[in-house]
C-alpha cells in the first residue's frame, strides 16, 4: 500500500511540474490534485495507525486505577516437609468504596481547569412538569458484579497436594482465624450470627471441598431427581450436585465427603404400599444398599460412614435410615424434617433443608418474588391451610374469624379467594403464620420469604434451616406453641422501626433460598452444601485425629 502510494504521489508531482513549466498555472486542476492527495493520505492513515482518527485526536487517555490488599496476608500453616513458607494472599480484596458503592476498577480522566461562570437562572417549572420529569427519569442501571475470587496457583498446589484429613484440618484452622470482613458486596452481615466466619468458611469451601458421588444404585430411588412439589429440595439438590465440575470428583481418593444420591420420595413411591403405614420396606432397602457400598468400596469402613451425607426433604426421610446404625448415628443427614424429639436428627451433625415448592421445574424461579411495600400491608397476620398436625387446630380455634386484623383460615374459602388469592394474601399481610403440620417443617416459612413477608414460626424442637450461619431472629419471629393465645399482643409489642428492619432483612435473605437453574454464589445449592461441608469440619478432632 505505502509502495503504490507513494509511485502515485512521484507522478503526480512530475506531471505537476511538467504542466507549471512554461505554461499558464490551471489552478482548477491544481485543485483537483491537491484534494486527490489529502483524501489519499487519510486513507493512508486509517490503515497504518493503531487507532481510528476519532480515538486517536479526540478521545482522551484512560487511567485503570490498581486496587490494594484489605485483608492482608494468609500463613499456609504448618507444612508437611517443613520448607519455609511466605504469607500469601487468599483471596485479592476490592479496593474501599464510599458509602454502598459496587466494588469495580474505576477509570479516571486528567482534568482540565474550567473557566469560572456565573449559574444560569433557571426558569420556573410548573409541579406538573416536575412530576412528570421525574417519571421519565430513566432508572439508574443495576450495579456490575463483583470481581471474581482469584486464587493465587500456589496455594491452589499447596492446597491439592494435601491428604483430604490434612486439607480439611488446614481449613479448619484457616476458617478460626478469618479476617473482619467489614463491607462484603455480597453478603448481608445483619443476616449472619458471624459474617466473618461465615464468609472464610465458604472460602475454604471453593478452594478445598471434593465431593465423590456413588454411581451405584438402580433407578429411580437412586440418580433420579424428584423436581416438582413440597419435597423437591431433595431432587434440585441431587440434579445440581450431579451436574456440577468444581465440587465433584471422579477420584474417590481425593474426596472430603461422600455422597449418597437416593431419593426419600421417589423411594415411597416405588416401595411403599398404600394405607399399610409400614415404613419398614423402605429402611431396609436402604440399610441393604448402604451394605452394599460398605462391602464394595473401602470409604464406608474407614470412617464408619462419617464423611458420608445424605440429603432427604421427605417427611419419612428420618425414619427410613432406622435400620442402620451407623447410618443413623454417623452419617451427615440433611433432612427437612429436622425434629429433635423423634431422636434421628442430630443437632450439630445433621442439617436442616428448607422445604421449598417447585411449581415449574423448567423454571423454578417464576413464582418467586415480589409484595407490597410496608405502608400497603394492612394485614397484621395471615394464614391457611390445611388442619393437620396438633398446632395448626389450636391456632384456628383461637383465632380464626375472632379479630379483623388476624385472618386465619383453615383451607382458604371459596368467597375470601374469589376476593384475594392466597399469594395475594401473603403479599398484603406484615406476618405470615408458619405454624408445624404433622412434622416441623412447612415450605410457607420460604415463600413468606419470597413474597416479603416476616415469617412467624410456629414448631417446637425444630431447628431451624442454615441456623449455625443465618441469624433467624433479624428477619423472622420464633415462637413456641403455647404462644399461641398471646400472639397478637405479641406482634403488636413488635415497634414499627424493629419490623420494618426484619422486613428488609427478609428481601436481602431472598437469595439464600433461591434454586437457580445454574447455581451461583451463596444460593440455596451452596448454602445446603456449605452446611454440610461446615458439620464435617466441627466433627474433626485435632489433636487425635480421630475421623
Amino acid at each position: 500500500m505505502r509502495r503504490i502510494l507513494r509511485r502515485a504521489a512521484v507522478i503526480l508531482m512530475r506531471e505537476l511540474f511538467q504542466h507549471c513549466l512554461g505554461y499558464r498555472i490551471n489552478w482548477r486542476k491544481l485543485f483537483l490534485i491537491g484534494a486527490f492527495m489529502t483524501i489519499s493520505g487519510i486513507v493512508f492513515q486509517m490503515f497504518t495507525l493503531p487507532y481510528p482518527l476519532n480515538e486517536w485526536f479526540l478521545s482522551q487517555p484512560e487511567t485503570v486505577l490498581s486496587y490494594h490488599s484489605l485483608n492482608g496476608t494468609m500463613q499456609l500453616g504448618e507444612v508437611l516437609n517443613e520448607a519455609r513458607i511466605e504469607p500469601i494472599q487468599l483471596f485479592p480484596s476490592t479496593p474501599v468504596s464510599p458509602l454502598n458503592s459496587s466494588t469495580k476498577l474505576t477509570q479516571s480522566v486528567p482534568t482540565e481547569p474550567k473557566r469560572v461562570e456565573a449559574p444560569p437562572r433557571k426558569k420556573p417549572v410548573s409541579r406538573r412538569r416536575k412530576k412528570n420529569s421525574k417519571q421519565s427519569e430513566k432508572p439508574t442501571p443495576p450495579p456490575p458484579p463483583p470481581l471474581r475470587r482469584f486464587v493465587p496457583p500456589r496455594l491452589q498446589r499447596y492446597i491439592w497436594s494435601l491428604p483430604p484429613k490434612e486439607a480439611l484440618l488446614y481449613a479448619k484452622k484457616e476458617i478460626e482465624h478469618a479476617p473482619l470482613v467489614t463491607d462484603d458486596p455480597d453478603l448481608y452481615a445483619p443476616l449472619f450470627r458471624n459474617v466473618s466466619l461465615f464468609k472464610r468458611s465458604y472460602e475454604m469451601m471453593e478452594l478445598v471441598l471434593k465431593v465423590y458421588i456413588y454411581h451405584d444404585g438402580r433407578r429411580p430411588i437412586f440418580h433420579t431427581p424428584h423436581l416438582r412439589g413440597i419435597y423437591a429440595s431433595e431432587g434440585w439438590f441431587m440434579k445440581l450436585m450431579e451436574e456440577n465440575r468444581q465440587f465433584v470428583t471422579r477420584d474417590p481418593e481425593k474426596a472430603h465427603l461422600f455422597y449418597l444420591p437416593y431419593s426419600a420420595r421417589q423411594l415411597e413411591m416405588a416401595l411403599y404400599v398404600p394405607e399399610s403405614h409400614n415404613l419398614k420396606p423402605l429402611s431396609l432397602y436402604l440399610r441393604d444398599y448402604v451394605n452394599y457400598i460398605a462391602g464394595k468400596y473401602p470409604f464406608w469402613n474407614r470412617t464408619h460412614g462419617s464423611d458420608h451425607f445424605l440429603v432427604a426433604c421427605h417427611d419419612w426421610g428420618p425414619y427410613t435410615v432406622n435400620e442402620h446404625k451407623e447410618l443413623s448415628r454417623n452419617t451427615i443427614k440433611a433432612l427437612c424434617n429436622a425434629d429433635l424429639s423423634e431422636g434421628t436428627f442430630v443437632a450439630g451433625k445433621d442439617i436442616s433443608l428448607p422445604e421449598t415448592t417447585i411449581r415449574t421445574p423448567r423454571r423454578p424461579l417464576r413464582y418467586v418474588g415480589g409484595g407490597n411495600r410496608v405502608s400497603l400491608r394492612s394485614t397484621l397476620a395471615f394464614f391457611a391451610g390445611n388442619m393437620h398436625g396438633r398446632v395448626r387446630p389450636a391456632l384456628l380455634k383461637h383465632w380464626g374469624d375472632k379479630d379483623k386484623d388476624m385472618k386465619i383460615y383453615g383451607p382458604l374459602p371459596i368467597r375470601v379467594s374469589r376476593k384475594m388469592s392466597y399469594v395475594q394474601h401473603m403479599k398484603s399481610s406484615k406476618y405470615c403464620i408458619c405454624p408445624m403440620g404433622y412434622e416441623v417443617n412447612s415450605p410457607r416459612i420460604v415463600e413468606a420469604i419470597y413474597y416479603e413477608c416476616v415469617p412467624v414460626i410456629i414448631a417446637d424442637n425444630f431447628v431451624l434451616p442454615f441456623s449455625e450461619v443465618l441469624d433467624w431472629s433479624a428477619f423472622s419471629v420464633v415462637l413456641s406453641e403455647k404462644d399461641i393465645p398471646k400472639l397478637k399482643e405479641i406482634l403488636m409489642a413488635i415497634p414499627l422501626r424493629r419490623y420494618r428492619t426484619m422486613q428488609i432483612n427478609v428481601k436481602m435473605v431472598q437469595k439464600h433460598f433461591l434454586w437457580n437453574p445454574r447455581p451461583i454464589s451463596y444460593d440455596l445449592f451452596h448454602m445446603i452444601l456449605h452446611s454440610i461441608w461446615f458439620s464435617r469440619l466441627n466433627w474433626i478432632q485435632f489433636h487425635n485425629h480421630s475421623w
